[in-house]
């Protein structure tokens, strides 16, 4: 077997996102590992902390019952795209698109434990240690993913994420109610957001 394909055999195939359950979706990408390829510089973290979000009587949700805009359109597409949106603005927040074509649900990623090219993230987080990783926002400031990046297929070869073998045991992962969508009302309680410490 060549590299390329050990390389191809650890990445997550399209039947990892496509399932139904975008709360054990978001559970289990804890532990893998998000990679980038921009501007010719990879760079890579553990995934650390995510929040699950449901298409479906989920008012946290952008796309909740069938709310379709220009925005959200590409979370309408079968699972394993990559939704990335402006935020205040300013923020740049990467998501991973779930379920079947038509479902609209997605999985945040919040925080990453750098993996590889520390050096090029601190140079975009304009850093000198290695606490890349402080929120969803400067996390894909230090992995150089944008909005340009929007509906980025997660089976290529510009960001993917990659099983690497690192075990997240049960009782490791915190759980706690999404942060930032208090307007959601009653949705806002769901504890859908996940995090470990240590990895």
């Amino acid at each position: 077997m060549n590299g390329n394909s050990i390389l191809s055999s650890m990445i997550l195939e399209r039947d990892f996102y496509t399932r139904e359950d975008v709360v054990t979706i978001a559970q289990e990408l804890l532990g893998k590992v998000l990679f980038s390829n921009i501007d010719q510089k990879i760079t890579a973290g553990i995934i650390t902390e995510v929040e699950a979000y449901c298409g479906r009587n989920d008012k946290a949700c952008h796309a909740n019952n069938n709310l379709r805009t220009a925005r959200t359109e590409i979370m309408y597409q079968e699972g394993g795209k990559a939704y990335v949106y402006l935020c205040y603005g300013i923020h740049h927040l990467f998501n991973v698109v779930t379920n079947r074509e038509g479902m609209a649900d997605a999985v945040l990623i919040r925080a990453l434990k750098p993996y590889e090219g520390v050096d090029t993230m601190l140079k975009r987080r304009k850093m000198n240690n290695k606490n890349i990783s402080g929120g969803p926002g400067t996390l894909t400031q230090a992995m150089g993913i944008k909005t340009l990046h929007n509906k980025t297929d997660l089976l290529g070869n510009k960001i993917w994420i990659q099983d690497k073998g690192i075990k997240v045991p049960e009782n490791a992962i915190q759980v706690s109610e999404r942060i930032g969508v208090d307007y959601a009302g009653e949705d806002a309680k769901k504890p859908w957001r996940f995090l470990i410490n240590d990895v």
